[in-house]
């Protein structure tokens, strides 16, 4: 028998993006785009998965995740977390999410370097500030607690970048 596509990842590090159901701007709002922040913040705590950087936009979200089970399960864990929590505390009775998402393994610092900083400067990107220190909803926000980048992926000079 097969091994499943996404497994168990090994602590690969995952490029991931998500968008919302056709693409609709339900999370251009405080409430939701604070929510979903909070949903990553709670499952990270909780140890289900490393997260390196994020970026809520207002109809996707982009991710550096290391998954500690699988890849499968962190995003059904933020995804399904979500919904559940935005029906229940903000009564909110739409579709929320297109039923995939795309992902990419991160096969090397200088790869997980550009993809942060395409995280980091897509809210700015967009238009919708100046600098990702400006953007609550990032790993950008000073506030913000996430995890160091995998060790095999660090390079000596990788923190001072």
């Amino acid at each position: 028998m097969a091994a499943p596509r996404r497994g168990n990842t090994g602590y690969s590090c995952y490029f991931i993006t998500a968008s919302t159901f056709q693409k609709n701007n339900i999370l251009q709002s405080d409430r939701m785009a604070s929510l979903f922040v909070d949903v990553l913040s709670h499952y990270r705590r909780q140890g289900k998965y490393r997260l390196h950087e994020f970026v809520v936009m207002p109809d996707h979200f982009h991710l550096l995740i290391t998954p500690v089970e699988t890849l499968e399960r962190s995003m059904q864990l933020i995804k399904g977390g979500f919904s559940y929590r935005a029906k229940k505390e903000l009564r909110f009775a739409h579709e929320i999410w297109q039923p995939s998402y795309y992902d990419r393994r991160v096969r090397d610092a200088e790869e997980y370097f550009a993809f942060r900083e395409y995280i980091r400067r897509n809210a700015v990107k967009r238009g919708l500030v100046a600098s990702p220190e400006k953007y609550p909803y990032c790993s950008g926000w000073p506030e913000v607690q996430l995890d160091d980048p995998p060790q095999r992926l660090k390079p000596v000079d990788f923190m001072s970048a």
